[in-house]
């Protein structure tokens, strides 16, 4: 429908073509036919006026509008993209829910097995049982009381009871200044062990990590834990000394164990007094950057009131171990009040948080997050949540609930000593079977003390079938 406003300007065209005509017609003399002439082009060249402005005015609207659709399009796209993007995501947990099911049913199958073959023999000694007593005479001596319990004491199974182990030593008294001279003198005729406890994925416990875990022997070949003599070398200027040489001992180590399997890696610790040290931490840092093809692998570990108590100087050192790719871990984790971005800018990759720490109901009151949650909000940063000194089949299950990736404790391994002629030429890690449902080592490399002999019967079916605990 042609608007009212071109109507207007047609008939004003028209009017100004004639107003123009009859003026020369009437004041300049022209003829009628001229004037008509002339009136006829005026009225033309305002159509063409018109007409190529009405174009130009059109043609800006239509850019107008092609910018408009070319926005909505990207921003259709970007949505699109985001759908996609969320749609993948949701497409893996469900994945990744559907395979930990099936490895789930898979364990339990496995258990209801072994559990039908204990059973069956379970049955087949008591009717062994009830075969004897039917074969025994008939007619017996009326038995005193005394004698009828040792009579089911010997038709019942034989347990062979293990002896206790033997009483460790009693520890040796030392003043600071022993303690400090002992440690020197371990140093000096390399009495420092490394031990190796493996780290299990949930809820395949397969291993994926080993943690090397100090010993020192004294004089008198009395082994003393970290927690012993660490206090002591700090205050003694020697735990650079005892940093380096465990470094050397886990890089050796790792050699060895990436021959055998390359996805595998060992933690090694690390004090702040080493990393705050220029003289200590140059050293160690020259090592490692000798040894920087092994970063990917290779994870140093620092106790979380280091990490919340850096200073310039440990902030630089921290900065230059991660350009060379070596990534960090946490351990002696107090509370649940962490900073996952912040802990990821510093190259921090894993946390190792006590499973009493994570299942205790009190953390729920003190920390922004809930416990449950906390794996997931690590994930999104890329920090994969260690569950240590799990040490009972329950706390597996309640960890599996929280979706820990990662266990270590006493349940599955203890801290395994290394080969006694030491890292340098044999040092291997023990290997945990897959099937071995408390990841005991079996390997040969590991020289482990003798095992208590094993109960047969009943009694050892029992204990098969309750499980480790």
């Amino acid at each position: 429908m042609i608007r009212i406003s071109t109507i207007f300007i047609a008939i004003c065209m028209v009017l100004v073509a004639a107003s123009l005509g009859f003026v020369l017609y009437s004041v300049a003399g022209i003829s009628g036919s001229e004037s008509a002439i002339v009136a006829l082009t005026a009225l033309t060249c305002l159509i063409l006026y018109n007409a190529v402005s009405m174009r130009l005015r059109d043609r800006s609207d239509v850019g107008g509008q092609i910018a408009d659709l070319s926005r909505g399009t990207a921003d259709l796209a970007r949505q699109v993209a985001e759908f996609g993007r969320r749609l993948a995501a949701v497409e893996g947990r469900v994945a990744s829910a559907n395979s930990t099911g099936a490895d789930r049913m898979q364990g339990m199958a496995g258990e209801i097995s072994e559990l039908g073959g204990l059973v069956r023999q379970l049955a087949a000694s008591v009717a062994h049982h009830e075969d004897l007593l039917a074969a025994a005479p008939a007619v017996q001596p009326v038995a005193s009381p005394r004698d009828d319990v040792l009579q089911r004491v010997a038709l019942a199974p034989t347990v062979v009871v293990a002896p206790p182990p033997p009483a460790p030593p009693p520890a040796i008294l030392r003043s600071q200044t022993q303690l400090i001279g002992a440690i020197k003198q371990a140093i000096d005729e390399n009495r420092l062990d490394i031990y190796l406890q493996p780290m299990v994925t949930l809820p395949q416990r397969k291993v994926r990590y080993y943690e090397a875990v100090t010993r020192l022997r004294d004089e008198r070949d009395q082994v003393l834990a970290a927690e012993d003599f660490i206090e002591a070398a700090e205050a003694g200027g020697l735990i650079g000394r005892i940093d380096h040489m465990v470094m050397l001992r886990c890089v050796q180590v790792l050699r060895r164990l990436m021959i055998r399997s390359k996805d595998v890696g060992v933690f090694c610790n690390v004090s702040a007094a080493t990393l705050s040290s220029p003289a200590h931490f140059t050293q160690c840092l020259d090592f490692l950057e000798a040894n920087r093809a092994l970063a990917p692998s290779f994870v140093l570990e620092f106790k979380q009131a280091t990490f919340r108590n850096l200073g310039p100087t440990e902030s630089e050192n921290l900065a230059a171990l991660a350009q060379r790719g070596y990534r960090f871990s946490i351990d002696h984790v107090s509370d649940l009040r962490l900073e996952p971005r912040e802990l990821a800018d510093r190259g921090v990759r894993f946390i190792k948080v006590p499973a009493a720490l994570l299942l205790d109901a009190k953390q729920i009151a003190t920390t922004d997050i809930h416990p449950s949650d906390l794996s997931d909000l690590l994930g999104r940063y890329g920090i994969d949540l260690i569950a240590e000194r799990i040490e009972g089949e329950r706390s597996v299950v309640d960890l599996l609930d929280y979706d820990v990736r990662f266990g270590q404790g006493f349940l599955f391994a203890p801290p395994r000593p290394l080969r006694p002629e030491g890292a340098s030429a044999t040092a291997e890690a023990p290997q945990t079977n897959p099937q071995d449902l408390n990841g005991a080592s079996t390997s040969a490399p590991v020289s482990s003390p003798a095992a208590p002999p094993r109960a047969t019967g009943s009694a050892a079916l029992a204990r098969r079938a309750l499980g480790p605990n």
